[in-house]
Formats: C-alpha cells, sequence, structure tokens
C-alpha cells in the first residue's frame, strides 16, 4: 500500500466514524510558548483539550507535518528514528473514550490496512486496568500479547498540557530486525518490535508547577506514524525503504557515487534531514542561531556536513526540493508553491556554512598552535563550544581535526558549556508564560466585545480593573492601572499593529490609555494611568480613542498591505511578509527574499504604491471562510494562524487582498504619500523595509530637498547641476588618492632597500623581522610585497606602533608554506606577545596589540618560531 492510500484509508475510515478531518497546521506552534515546533499531532489541538477554546467539532482526525529533534542523534542508526515525520490521528474531545478508541484503531489495523494479527502485539501503562481489561475481553487478546510498560514508555506527554497513559499497538518485523538477544521483547530498543500507533488516554493537565490536575472532559488523542506504518503496509526493515523516502535517498546516492553497499550512515542522515529541512522552510521557519530557527540550521549544517563526508562538493541540498514536492506536493501544496524561496533558503544558508567552515578551520588551527607552543594534550571545552555556537562548527569535524593533529577535546566541559545554553533557553519560557498568566488570572473568563472597526468612541462599563496584577475595586489619581471593559474602541497591539492610546473617563474621574495589548489569553488591556479623580470597578465609563494617531496607524497600516502587494509584482511572487511594526506613519516591514534591492528597484516599488495611492481605491473589509478567502486570491501571512471558519479579508480595490485584523483607511488617497527610507538585510533569506506615510512622508521629502539646496550651496553649483558637481569632485579626490598611493609606494621602497640588508638565514630559510614606520596596515602590506618581490622565498614579518597600538603583518612564500611554515600561525603567537591577537591565511595574515613597549621583543621571537616550525615539519 502507497503512503498516499495509507492516508486516505486512515482519514476515510475515521470519517466514517463521524470525525472532521482537518488539514495539517503549520509546523510553527500558534500562541504556546511552551512548543518551539509542532512535534506531535495534538500539539496544534491543545486549546480544544483544555478547554480554552471550543473546537469546531467534538471529533477530529488529522495527518500533521511534526518535528521532533530529541531522537537526532539516533537518525540513521535506527530505520524507524526521524526528527521529520507525519502523525495520522484521531481525536475526541469529551466524546468517546478508551474503549472506541481502541475497537476502531483494532479494526483499522486488520480490517482496513490487513496487517496480520500475528504480527501485532500491543502495549498498556503497568496500572492501567482499564486499558487491560478492554484489550483482553472487548478484543480478545490474549494476556501475554499485552505487556505492561513503566511512566518512560506508557505514559505520554509533551510540555505543558494534556497528557495520561497510553497504548501502543507494535508490529514485529521479524528476528532479523532484531538484536538477538533472548530478552528481546516489546519495549526493547532494537528495530524488531516497531511501535506503530499510539493511543493516548488524555485525562490529566500538567500545569506550569508541575502539578497533575483532572482534566473536566476526558480526551482521545492517538497518533500513528506514516512512515513506520508504511514500513509494515510495504514490509521493509526501514522507512528508508518506503516509496516517500527512497526516492530521496537514490537522489542523494547518485550525487555522491554511492550505494548500498557502502556506509549507510552519511545518506541516511541527509535523507531524513532534508526532509525536515525542506517542510521547516517552507513553514516560514529561517536559520537562525536561537529557537526554531536553529533546529533549521543544526539539521541543515549536519545534512551538509554529511555530504562533505561523502565527497560532495559545495551546495547539494537544495536540488532535492523538487523530488520532495514531487512526492508530496499534492498533500502539503505549500511545498510547490514556495519551491523557489525553498531552494533560495537553503542554498543561501548552505553557502554560509561553507564560508562558516573555512572560517572555523583558521581559527582551530590558531588553536593547534597555541596547544602546541603550550604543549597541552586538550582543547578546552570552552573553545570547542565557541566553534560550535558561534561559528557553527560541528563537534565531530573538530575532533577529527585534532586527532589528526595528535589532540583531543575536554568533552566534559563542552557538554557543561552546552547544557547551560541549553538550560537557559528552557527557563526562559515558562518563566515568561507563569508570569502571564498568574497576573491575568482574574480576567480569564471576561469577555470584551471589540467595535473599533466602526467607531472611536464607545460607551462601557469597567469590568475589571488590576493594579500592580492584582484586582483593586478602586484606582485613585496617579496609579498605573490595567482596565479590562465590556465593551471598547480601542485596538490591541496584534499583526504588527501597534495598540491605539486615548483615555477612559466618567464623572468622577480620568485615565490616559497608554496602550493597548492582548494577555497571554487573549483578553483586550487597556494599560493607562488615572490622571485625575478615580475609577471605580462596576461603573459606566466613556473610551475614546485618539483620533489623530489612530488615523496615523490606519495609513501605515493599509500601506504595508500596498508595499507587500508592489513587492510582489516588482521581485515575484516568492516575496513573502515576514513581519512587521505599524505606528502613526512610520511602518517597518520585513520580507523573504535573498538579495538587497537596488536603488531603481527601491523607486519602481515607491512609485507603484504611490500610484495606487493617486487612484483613492476603495478600502474593503469583509469576513468569510478561510477556504472561500484562499479562492478569492486572498493573501495569507507564513507564520498567522487563521480560524479557519471566519477570517477577515481587506481588500485596496484589485490591487490588493489580504487577511487582515487590522484598521484601515477607507481609501488608499488617505493615506496622502509613501516614501520608502531604507532598506537592509536582518538575517539570512530576510529584508527589511522602512517607510514613512502621510505628513512625516512629507516632512521627510521636504527635510531632503533641503539638504539638497544646502549641499549645491557648498559646492557652489545650482541644484539641477549638483549630480554633475558631485562626479567632478570624486573624480579630482580619486586622482589626489592615487598620487598619495604612489608617494606611498615609493616610500616605502626606500625603506624596504634598507630591510633587505637584514635578512637572517634561519635552518636554510630567509627570515625578516623589525619594527619599521607606518601608519597602517595597509602600508605594511604594500612594504611586504616589495620585499617578496625582491626575495622569492622569505618569511617577513613587520610591526609598527600606530595611533599608540601594535600593527602587525606577515607573509611565507608558497614553497615554505610547503614545508610547514605558516604566517597566520607566526602572526598569532608573536601577537600575543603585545597582547593582542589575529589571524589570516598560511600565506599572509595580520594582528593587532595594546603593548607597543614589547614589540621589539615580540618580533626577535619569529627566527625562533620559524626554526621550531622547521623543525617540526621535517
Amino acid at each position: 500500500m502507497q503512503s498516499s492510500d495509507i492516508r486516505t484509508v486512515f482519514l476515510d475510515f475515521f470519517t466514517g466514524k463521524g470525525h472532521l478531518v482537518m488539514p495539517s497546521f503549520p509546523l510553527i506552534p500558534q500562541n504556546d510558548p511552551t512548543l518551539l515546533l509542532i512535534g506531535a499531532g495534538m500539539a496544534p489541538l491543545k486549546p480544544f483539550f483544555t478547554g480554552e477554546k471550543k473546537p469546531p467539532h467534538t471529533r477530529i482526525a488529522t495527518c500533521q507535518k511534526c518535528v521532533r529533534t530529541p531522537d537526532i542523534d539516533r537518525v540513521g542508526l535506527t530505520g524507524r528514528h526521524a526528527t521529520f515525520f507525519e502523525m495520522l490521528g484521531n481525536f475526541s474531545f469529551g466524546d468517546y473514550f478508551k474503549e472506541e478508541a481502541i475497537a476502531w484503531a483494532w479494526e483499522l489495523v486488520l480490517e482496513g490496512y490487513r496487517l496480520p494479527r500475528e504480527k501485532l502485539w500491543v502495549s498498556i501503562y503497568e496500572e492501567d486496568e482499564e486499558a487491560f481489561t478492554i484489550w483482553h475481553r472487548r478484543i480478545g487478546l490474549p494476556p501475554d500479547r499485552i505487556v505492561r510498560l513503566g511512566k518512560k514508555d506508557n505514559f505520554w506527554e509533551i510540555g505543558l498540557g494534556p497528557c495520561g497513559p497510553c497504548s501502543e499497538i507494535y508490529y514485529d518485523l521479524g528476528l532479523e530486525a532484531g538484536c538477538g538477544r533472548e530478552q528481546c521483547a516489546v519495549g526493547c530498543d532494537c528495530d524488531r518490535y516497531l511501535e506503530i500507533w499510539n493511543l493516548v488516554f488524555t485525562q490529566y493537565n500538567r500545569e506550569p508547577s508541575g502539578e497533575l490536575t483532572v482534566l473536566k472532559q476526558q480526551n482521545i488523542d492517538t497518533g500513528a506514524g506514516l512512515e513506520r506504518l508504511a514500513m509494515a503496509l510495504q514490509n521493509v526493515p526501514s522507512f528508508y525503504e518506503t516509496d516517500l523516502i527512497r526516492p530521496v535517498y537514490e537522489y542523494f546516492a547518485s550525487l555522491s557515487g554511492t550505494s548500498d553497499r557502502g556506509d549507510k550512515l552519511p545518506l541516511r542522515i541527509i535523507t531524513e534531514h532534508s526532509r525536515g529541512i525542506t517542510f521547516l522552510v517552507a513553514d516560514g521557519v529561517v536559520p537562525a542561531n536561537e529557537g526554531r530557527g536553529y533546529v533549521l540550521r543544526r539539521l541543515l549544517r549536519r545534512a551538509s556536513r554529511y555530504g562533505r563526508l561523502l565527497g560532495i562538493e559545495g551546495g547539494f541540498l537544495a536540488g532535492a526540493v523538487p523530488l520532495i514536492g514531487t512526492l508530496m506536493g499534492s498533500t502539503y501544496r505549500e511545498l510547490k508553491e514556495r519551491q523557489d524561496y525553498i531552494m533560495q533558503v537553503i542554498k543561501t544558508e548552505e553557502n554560509r556554512f561553507q564560508e562558516t567552515l573555512s572560517q572555523g578551520m583558521e581559527i582551530l588551527e590558531g588553536y593547534i598552535a597555541a596547544l602546541r607552543e603550550q604543549e597541552r594534550q586538550a582543547l578546552p571545552g570552552n573553545l570547542a563550544f565557541k566553534l560550535y555556537d558561534t561559528y557553527g562548527f560541528p563537534l565531530d569535524l573538530t575532533e577529527e581535526i585534532l586527532a589528526e593533529q595528535g589532540f583531543t577535546i575536554d568533552k566534559e566541559a563542552f557538554s557543561q558549556n552546552l547544557n547551560e545554553q541549553q538550560a537557559r533557553a528552557r527557563a526562559a519560557r515558562p518563566a515568561f508564560e507563569q508570569a502571564g498568566r498568574s497576573a491575568y488570572e482574574a480576567a480569564e473568563n471576561l469577555e470584551t466585545i471589540f467595535t473599533g472597526y466602526e467607531t472611536l468612541q464607545e460607551e462601557s462599563r469597567l469590568m475589571l480593573l488590576l493594579v500592580g496584577g492584582e484586582p483593586r475595586s478602586t484606582a485613585g489619581e496617579g496609579e498605573e492601572v490595567e482596565l479590562f471593559l465590556d465593551r471598547t474602541p480601542f485596538y490591541a497591539e496584534a499583526g504588527g499593529q501597534t495598540g491605539d492610546t486615548g483615555v477612559v473617563f466618567t464623572g468622577r474621574g480620568r485615565a490616559t490609555v497608554q496602550n493597548t495589548v492582548f494577555t497571554p489569553r487573549g483578553r483586550i488591556v487597556h494599560q493607562a494611568r488615572v490622571e485625575s479623580g478615580t475609577l471605580s470597578v462596576g461603573e459606566p465609563v466613556s473610551a475614546r480613542v485618539e483620533e489623530g494617531r489612530r488615523r496615523g496607524v490606519c495609513r501605515s497600516h493599509t500601506a504595508t498591505h500596498l508595499l507587500h502587494r508592489a513587492l510582489k509584482d516588482k521581485l515575484g511572487g516568492q516575496v513573502n511578509q515576514a513581519g512587521s511594526l505599524v505606528t502613526a506613519d512610520r511602518l517597518r516591514f520585513d520580507f523573504t527574499h535573498f538579495s538587497g534591492l537596488t536603488q531603481d528597484e527601491l523607486r519602481e516599488v515607491e512609485e507603484k504604491i504611490n500610484r495606487r495611492v493617486l487612484q483613492n481605491m476603495p478600502v474593503n473589509a469583509a469576513a468569510t471562510t478561510l477556504e472561500e478567502a484562499q479562492r478569492m486570491g486572498a493573501t495569507a501571512l507564513f507564520m498567522e494562524k487563521y480560524d479557519r471558519e471566519l477570517v477577515r479579508v481587506v481588500s485596496a480595490g484589485d490591487y490588493s487582498r489580504e487577511l487582515c485584523g487590522g484598521t484601515h483607511v477607507a481609501a488608499t488617497g488617505e493615506i496622502g504619500l509613501v516614501r520608502l527610507i531604507s532598506e537592509e538585510g536582518i538575517g539570512s533569506g530576510l529584508r527589511r523595509i522602512e517607510a514613512l506615510t502621510g505628513m512625516e512622508a512629507y516632512r521627510y521629502s521636504a527635510a531632503e530637498s533641503a539638504r539638497l539646496a544646502q549641499m549645491a550651496k557648498t559646492l557652489h553649483t545650482g541644484a539641477n547641476h549638483l549630480e554633475r558637481r558631485v562626479e567632478e569632485v570624486l573624480e579630482e579626490n580619486r586622482l589626489l588618492q592615487k598620487a598619495n598611493q604612489e608617494l606611498k609606494q615609493q616610500l616605502a621602497g626606500f625603506a624596504v632597500k634598507e630591510l633587505l640588508e637584514r635578512v637572517r638565514d634561519v635552518e636554510g630559510v630567509k627570515v625578516l623581522s623589525a619594527v619599521v614606520s607606518a601608519e597602517s596596515l595597509e602600508t605594511l602590506r604594500l612594504m611586504i610585497d616589495q620585499v617578496k618581490s625582491n626575495l622569492s622565498s622569505v618569511v617577513v614579518v613587520l610591526g609598527a606602533v600606530s595611533d599608540g597600538k601594535v600593527i602587525l603583518a606577515g607573509a611565507v612564500s608558497g614553497d615554505l608554506i610547503k614545508q610547514g611554515l605558516k604566517a597566520n600561525n607566526i602572526i598569532t603567537t608573536v601577537a600575543r606577545q603585545v597582547g593582542g591577537g589575529g589571524g589570516g591565511r598560511p600565506e599572509l595574515a595580520q594582528a593587532g596589540g595594546k603593548n607597543p613597549a614589547g614589540l621589539p621583543a615580540a618580533l626577535q621571537a619569529v627566527e625562533e618560531l620559524v626554526r621550531r616550525q622547521v623543525a617540526a615539519g621535517r
């Protein structure tokens, strides 16, 4: 049975059991700070399990894409461990429970998938007598086919939230897949007994305190690994042999020129990681040094590293993206829709890693030279961790290179550094969540009706008042408060749009609203200061938004929509919004793209936007279903989560159509003017544009004109001739720089004639080390070039004092590099003696230092360094 059929059979079966089938959620969790990535089918459904939100149906079934990395070190070593996988699941929210879940799973396994009964086993939590009774008496399994396992294996939880005992169905792959031990049985860590389905009986909730509390309703959460089911149904010993993965494995095998007869581990790791890399990028994750971006970077660099071990040169992972799209794009459309973008992200990161790898090699060579000099055997763990964490240098590569040179790594210290970093990351998330929940606990059951789309004023009632996070009945003048109203025109910060400001007042008091935000549970809170009188819970209040500021925000928000569309028109459909900040008449727009925009491109984009502003197109908002909005061509943002039943579509004429909950102008003409003031890169594959609208854009243009007029005056020309005059000044400056450079070369030549008389012979190698007069490293390099032009084989190190600091430069001829002499090793050692550091390449290196007094002695040491290196190379 093909994998596509396995999906269809599962979802059709549960459709027949009254389940609503939902498409896969993105890999990026929404509103859940406890998770970096979706690692299980139930993870996106947690609010339904906890009762925080009402599910669209009490029975749901999905095929959810997942990424988990705890088992990353086992990928490739077994045929079943993966970082990316598809999880088939059926879920019940207070509907059916253990008996139905077990009976239906057994029915599907035997009748839907027709797996042989004699190859099936089940496990239960050791204390779950109810599950044992169902399996034995209702299903008819003999007790020896029901294995009791402990909490580690059969009590399911992932982070905070719903959890409970579970029962698993195993498929016996046969003796040949096992470990050969007599004790081998269900629960063994070998490949023989393959867990294909986990039935979780969700009865509890894991609180931030670690306590287990009983859920108000009993739920079912099951997960059947699609790849593992494919192994059983396609009768293969590993998921690398299944129909969705085997073609990817063969693709990489063809690139490397290897086959199944060789070492399978590198090919397996590359194959498995390539799928997770592709799906993560498709869902909007970009490489980074922390969070989910680091998960992506780790997978990509690990795969790239193993490609290097196989002899694959340069970037190669992006080439598999079209194949993965062909295999899985019918189910996950984003793989085809974003194919060019996915490939570009991967190419960029691979190229960057190749550069990082080269940098890491240079640094590691410096460390090795220091180990030799200090006669130490092990590289300190903090240095190995710096290579790993700062330069992305794989630990195994560091270890391998050191071993070739006769050195080791202090792995214990490395692990300590790594554990400390991970502990800091783990501690940060729950602390934030716990603080947010406790502060607003009193507001969890409150509901506020937002009326700010229609009006900027509202008559309301004060439902809750917090001072310092604690409920109060009354607050007086000068106190900082948080207000919860039953109705409000104030827009709470969301989707990049800043929260509204304004006033809330009664006949007895008045408060200035300084910001409006959502609590972690989605309640609207007005952060304010009581300016006069008192405010009391339960009394009627008037709420008034600051009109001028709101209108400025509306101008900027509609402008971001026009900018998004204009960028797509100019640069291509692969451009997608990756973040924004919308304030009064000023905006920041982050988007996916892999090169900076030229001035001509920016000018064209700006012109496109302002043409649409001048057309004064109507801006309308309409509520519809997500499916209908997508049919309309509305743009949905990468990182956003949308209600599938009700979304808001904002349209600017027929030009722009986006899913958006923000506030906007009534027509584009209200924006007035848009000016793009900056464009820059902010990360791998990410760009940022900052822009102004309305009067801020006018003021910017007026100031720009004034600066040009003043510049023209300074250069004694008219504004119309300014460009030509600037070119003339630049040409004059170029000629002066050329003359200055020629003079420097002549002066360096005079100095070099004297230096050549000081060349010494050290073990048959010509060596020149001297203190010279030079104002910059550029001058030192000029002098070195002239020395090398006179001596075909030489080691030269020159030092000078400039602005009270030491500057050093050194070079080694190519023939001497072959004998073991390296400029970067020599210069690093010399720099330490003047309180500095540096680096470079074997043929040319440079450094700086803080101790000018130590320079003569440091340069005198060069001859001894050369003597040692020559001896070591013989």
